[in-house]
C-alpha cells in the first residue's frame, strides 16, 4: 500500500496538472514496482512560498532576488 506525499508550491499547479501527476505517479509505481493502483495513495500538498524555506530564507524572498 504505497503512500506518496508530494509537496509543491502552487505556481501553475492546475487541477488538470494534479490529475496528470496523480495518474503518472500511480502508473509509475504499478509499472516499476508492481504496486496495485487500487491501494496506491497519492497526496498533493500545496505549500505557499512564504511557508517554504531554503537556506534560512523563504522561497518568496529567494524568488524576489
Amino acid at each position: 500500500m504505497p503512500y506518496v506525499n508530494i509537496k509543491l508550491t502552487p505556481d501553475g499547479l492546475t487541477q488538470d496538472k494534479k490529475k496528470v501527476l496523480i495518474k503518472a505517479v500511480t502508473e509509475l509505481l504499478r509499472d516499476e514496482l508492481g504496486k496495485n493502483p487500487a491501494s496506491t495513495f497519492v497526496i498533493i500538498e500545496e505549500v505557499e512560498t512564504d511557508n517554504w524555506g531554503i537556506g534560512g530564507q523563504s522561497v518568496t524572498d529567494l524568488r524576489a532576488k
